[in-house]
């Protein structure tokens, strides 16, 4: 079953529970299966990595590995925890859908649904 999401890759959002709660960034992969987004900077969760060789290295000198330590890598956030921000009012806002006409084919666009702007999200 394919499910949809108002949010997507590479919109501006920002967090409104958790840690990191009134921070923003980008999306930068979306999940609609999972209803998860993964922001950048945001909810990082740290990954002990331990070192290891890569495999079909070239020939020469001694093998190459791989270095361990500590990552920091951003972790999945539930897509109801994150706001779209409006690119015109600077705002966190919910998403409306409205249908315009381009060339003759009626599609559908994001709109802001905050009072007094109702811009388009898309552009």
């Amino acid at each position: 079953m394919a499910t949809k999401m108002k949010v997507r890759k590479g919109d501006l959002v920002q967090m409104i529970t958790g840690k990191d709660r009134g921070k923003r960034g980008r999306v930068l992969e979306a999940r609609p299966s999972e209803r998860r987004v993964i922001v950048e900077n945001l909810n990082v969760a740290k990954r002990h990595t331990r070192p290891r060789p890569i495999r079909d290295s070239s020939r020469m000198g001694g093998a190459q590995v791989v270095p361990g330590g500590i990552l920091d890598k951003a972790a999945a956030v539930p897509v109801a925890n994150v706001m779209v921000v409006c690119p015109v009012c600077d705002n966190a806002t919910r998403i409306g859908i409205s249908e315009k006409e381009i060339k003759g084919e009626i599609v559908r666009v994001r709109v802001c649904k905050r009072e007094g702007c109702g811009q388009e999200i898309d552009r």
